[in-house]
């Protein structure tokens, strides 16, 4: 019996948005110029330093909340540098419920859009990136608000081409899917399963009988 109470997601979009292929097509031929706000310049700036020129792995945790999953992934990769970044100084302040003794990973706040750019532009080692549980913009006129579909899509393809998507709404981590063919990556969808959970929200909807799907992205030279 589902013990959560988490509601599913309502949309009148019944597959894949029919604007989706403009406008990946149309982002993938543009570049963002918008200013880079301060408070993550100042974020990058931080972590940069924390990083201090190290040359291994790193990994990126994005719209990481609380960073329980950021933990998660640094006790994973042991050998790695994990970055977990949340728009949310509420989210990111509660981290500390979370912490361990990992000295392998930082929580931090910063618009991750402006993020992945400043990424880009320093060109790290970016060994993986995980997308766990973005709000998805379910409503058909939010397209163009979901990563995918967005102007932050070729900065996010660019850090690297592993990347690992995971939502309650299948029909999002499909339409990443096939974004993501247009930068030449293939895509491994499955059911989330198991009893251990990345996130807050992995729990809260497999305990309310939601099923999760994770999308496991690489470049197609692999």
């Amino acid at each position: 019996m589902a013990s959560g109470n988490s509601r599913e997601i309502t949309t009148t979009q019944q597959g894949i948005h029919d604007k989706l292929e403009e406008l990946v097509v149309k982002y993938q031929k543009s570049e963002n110029k918008r200013p880079i706000s301060d408070h993550t310049q100042a974020a990058f700036d931080e972590v940069s330093a924390w990083l201090d020129g190290f040359k291994g792995d790193v990994i990126l945790d994005s719209c990481c909340g609380v960073g329980e999953s950021t933990a998660n992934i640094a006790n994973a990769y042991p050998e790695a540098r994990v970055i977990g970044i949340d728009k949310s100084a509420l989210r990111v302040d509660k981290h500390t419920h979370y912490s361990t003794q990992s000295q392998n990973y930082r929580v931090i706040r910063a618009d991750v859009n402006d993020f992945w750019r400043l990424v880009r532009a320093a060109n790290w080692n970016v060994l993986k990136h995980f997308l766990l549980y973005p709000n998805p913009y379910p409503k058909k006129t939010q397209v163009q608000k979901r990563w995918h579909a967005s102007a932050a899509m070729v900065d996010l393809m660019a850090i690297t081409p592993n990347i690992e998507v995971r939502s309650n709404w299948l029909i999002y981590v499909m339409e990443f899917a096939q974004a993501a063919k247009h930068y030449g990556l293939v895509s491994d969808l499955a059911e989330v399963t198991g009893e251990k959970h990345m996130t807050p929200f992995e729990r809260k909807y497999r305990e309310s009988g939601q099923p999760c799907w994770q999308l496991v992205c690489s470049s197609d030279e692999d």
